[in-house]
């Protein structure tokens, strides 16, 4: 019967370990697809400017063009 008490008292120190340990992994993960998120949307704003700007410059480029052809 000791044992038993003993086994069953371990089995139930194991569930509260592991249920308690769950909650921060579960945290964790969602703060790394947080931090994810907010380097693609980073990113993403980067490109978008860099995009903008060559736009821009190309748009010049042929305004210039334009302008010496009718000169």
């Amino acid at each position: 019967m000791k044992k038993l008490f003993a086994f069953v008292l371990v089995c139930g120190f194991a569930l509260a370990v592991v249920s308690c340990g769950a909650k921060k992994s579960v945290e964790d993960a969602a703060k790394a697809i947080e931090d994810s998120i907010r380097k693609v949307d980073s990113i993403a704003k980067v490109e978008a400017e860099a995009a903008l700007a060559k736009f821009k410059a190309d748009s010049a480029r042929v305004a210039d063009s334009l302008a010496n052809l009718v000169k």
